[in-house]
């Protein structure tokens, strides 16, 4: 990373191995006593040289176990994503530390070795990971290169978190097969590793003893891009970008999410960063234990578990769920979170504090020592094990894929990260151009092996990068599905005869059909789709009136709705109104009779909206199915509003929901509670009853429906209506 000092190597091999959560010492290093700090050219000891302190191991041991945790199934530990946070913290403070160290050591910054040594640590395990994982997908999952291959260069350049921004695949988006997902993080460790530098090249010009005066500004700046962030942010629960636009910005004419955008850029997530890095600029564990506070470890362990205890609840109570709404991690948490990670750095830095002790166990700083690998490699391997990103993994599953990631880990660290970070390939390969041979020369048959073995990795590799540089760009079976059952509905408020023409304008005003002289009377007739829905006469193109059988219709039009024409009713008097899951099947609800007006992502408040504009425009159907419930709590206040819109409906069917999240069981019991207090409402049993679908019945997610599924669905539905 930066220079050698020489004498005092084993200090250097720690401190840079431990100025990022991606960099960690050797475990038999990491045990050994600490040599005494060297001295600068005046003989005196530099106050900012940090020796390795294992407790820090034993921190970021915790920070990657709670991110995995969560990565497996975020109901086990909803806010372990926070543990990312922690990285950034110790990245800031250790990297900060460690130029300043260097500054004072030799009083300048050898900014050329200091990416040199943070590519060679970071790209070659980046590197083989990418190139196993597009090995893999090439032999299984072909219909899945063309995606992998805007990941892999954006993983390359260390781009991955601003182009998912772009593309729209952040964490709340679960439908992909997504193995390189994130690789965000290192994005912003790496973007930070290449812009600090610079700008502690600036902040070390007036000397290092001096720089404790620009922590201040380093504080306040982070404080800023939390009210920021707080003021951007969107706090309520996220839609599509139809129902809610406001959790959205608009660039270029491309809806990008606020929430993904705040929790993957680099400036967002900058907090954490610049107050580890005004932290190193005052809290120097070397200037400390010189001054009062050395003798006052009691304190910082009890800073520690303060620090410990408000962490444990931030993972375990603040959840990543856009789909609820974000509110606290946004409006201070990340903060919040940065401060705590301080507190134990703090405590762990204190030679005389116990925290150090505590968090120095052999299988923490084991854990340590291998974050960036763990890391690396257990998303891709979750994923392969889970085929999509939005499925949780299972105990047994989870057991499996942690097994892997540590043997995968080990051998990683073992044989790629170590021998690169140390020099030794270049070292051999020096040997090898000066004619000196291996003390341990190998065998014929050896050599035949590793050459066969070359070889055959050699030519997978070629073939799975042609593969990919090739490869048609595809959307996932679910979202190929849905775009095309979009077809077989319409958006009942808009298209009121579901003929395909929109029959209001951009400002909700009745486009007036067009007459034309050679239509009869009987046209116009069959053109209406029921005439009786409004008590208004029905007219030929001559003018002449047509008698119809007269209905209530609504005596006043609601504040700001419009009045329909009279071909308001929807379809066969039949409509369903629902979310992605009834998106599915709308060909096969469409084939008994129903008007469907489906959406992804739609959630109960919305498809309330829909329902209660068609109660004030008088156009409610005679049967009425509804499947809502997937997108979010549903809430009493909205049950009732629910139940008040179709108190008129003479039948109305409502669909509990099989989807694994946190808010089904009460969803599911407002809709039986609903039905029980109404007569004109059932109940379809959603949920207890898709164990009854045989054949292949449900994509990967294990809620949207196959065609099995479909069918199975409409099926279900006809029988509710029939009995």
């Amino acid at each position: 990373m930066i220079n050698d000092p020489g004498p005092d190597r084993r200090y250097w091999d720690a401190v840079t191995s431990t100025a990022d959560p991606a960099d960690t010492s050797a475990t038999a290093r990491a045990m050994a006593p600490t040599r005494p700090l060297t001295r600068d050219g005046r003989g005196n000891k530099p106050i900012s040289q940090l020796p390795y302190l294992p407790g820090l191991d034993g921190i970021r041991a915790l920070a990657v176990l709670a991110v995995m945790v969560y990565h497996a199934n975020s109901n086990w530990l909803p806010g372990g994503y926070l543990g990312v946070e922690v990285f950034f913290v110790i990245s800031g403070y250790l990297i900060t530390l460690l130029l300043i160290a260097e500054h004072e050591r030799s009083g300048e910054v050898d900014l050329k070795q200091f990416w040199i040594r943070r590519f060679r640590r970071l790209l070659p395990a980046l590197f083989v990971m990418m190139l196993l994982l597009t090995v893999y997908v090439a032999l299984f999952e072909r219909d899945q290169l063309g995606k992998l291959r805007g990941d892999v260069i954006a993983g390359t350049f260390y781009g991955s978190n601003f182009y998912q921004i772009w593309i729209g695949a952040g964490y709340s988006a679960g439908n992909d097969f997504a193995p390189l997902r994130h690789l965000w993080s290192l994005a912003v460790e790496e973007q930070f590793y290449l812009v600090w530098p610079l700008v502690m090249f600036a902040f070390l010009r007036v000397g290092s003893r001096r720089i404790a005066g620009i922590a201040r500004w380093l504080f306040l700046a982070a404080v800023a891009i939390t009210v920021i962030v707080a003021l951007v942010s969107y706090g309520g629960p996220q839609q599509n970008p139809e129902f809610t636009p406001d959790a959205y910005w608009n660039i270029f004419g491309r809806s990008i999410s606020k929430p993904d955008g705040l929790y993957l850029s680099t400036f967002s997530r900058a907090g954490g960063l610049l107050l580890g890095a005004g932290f190193a600029m005052i809290w120097r564990p070397a200037a400390v234990m010189r001054g009062p506070l050395r003798n006052k470890p009691g304190l910082f362990d009890l800073v520690a578990l303060v620090g410990i205890i408000v962490l444990g609840v931030m993972t375990w109570f603040v959840a990543f769920q856009p789909d609820q709404g974000v509110g606290f991690l946004f409006q201070g948490g990340l903060f919040v979170t940065a401060l705590a990670t301080l507190a134990v750095i703090a405590a762990v830095t204190h030679s005389g504090a116990n925290t150090g002790k505590i968090l120095s166990l052999p299988v923490l700083v084991w854990i340590g020592t291998r974050s960036y690998g763990l890391y690396l490699y257990h998303w891709p391997i979750y994923q392969i094990i889970r085929n999509i990103a939005a499925n949780k993994l299972r105990l047994h599953e989870f057991v499996l894929a942690l097994v892997a990631t540590c043997i995968i880990t080990e051998l990683s660290y073992r044989y790629i990260e170590t021998p690169i970070r140390q020099g030794k390939l270049g070292e051999l390969w020096k040997q090898r151009r000066a004619g000196i041979t291996s003390r341990n020369p190998l065998t014929d048959v050896q050599r035949k092996r590793a050459f066969a073995a070359t070889a055959v990795a050699a030519l997978l590799g070629v073939f799975a990068i042609g593969s990919m540089a090739t490869a048609e760009l595809k959307q996932n079976d679910l979202a190929l599905n849905l775009e095309e059952a979009k077809a077989s509905t319409c958006d009942v408020l808009v298209d009121f005869d579901c003929d395909g023409v929109d029959d209001v304008d951009a400002d909700g005003n009745p486009i007036a059909p067009v007459a034309d002289s050679t239509a009869t009377a009987e046209d116009d007739l069959t053109a209406v789709s029921d005439p009786a829905a409004q008590d208004v006469p029905v007219t030929t193109a001559e003018g002449d009136a047509v008698e119809t059988e007269p209905t209530a219709a609504p005596d006043s039009t609601a504040p700001g709705t419009t009045a329909p024409p009279a071909t308001a009713r929807p379809g066969a008097n039949r409509l369903s109104v629902g979310d992605s899951v009834m998106l599915g099947a709308a060909p096969q609800l469409g084939e008994i009779g129903f008007t469907v007006d489906a959406i992804e992502s739609r959630a109960w408040v919305n498809g309330l909206d829909t329902i209660e504009q068609l109660g004030a425009q008088g156009r409610l159907p005679d049967e009425l199915v509804i499947h809502l419930g997937t997108n979010g709590p549903i809430g009493q206040t909205n049950m009732d509003r629910m139940m008040a819109a179709v108190a008129t409906v003479p039948k109305v069917v409502l669909l509990t929901n099989d989807v694994d999240r946190d808010y089904t069981a009460g969803n599911n019991e407002l809709i039986f509670a609903a039905a029980a207090a109404n007569d004109n409402v059932s109940v379809l049993d959603w949920n207890g009853l898709t164990t009854g679908c045989t054949g292949d019945c449900f994509e990967a997610d294990g809620f949207h429906l196959k065609p099995a599924g479909k069918r199975y669905y409409a099926d279900l539905i006809a029988g509710a209506l029939s009995s």
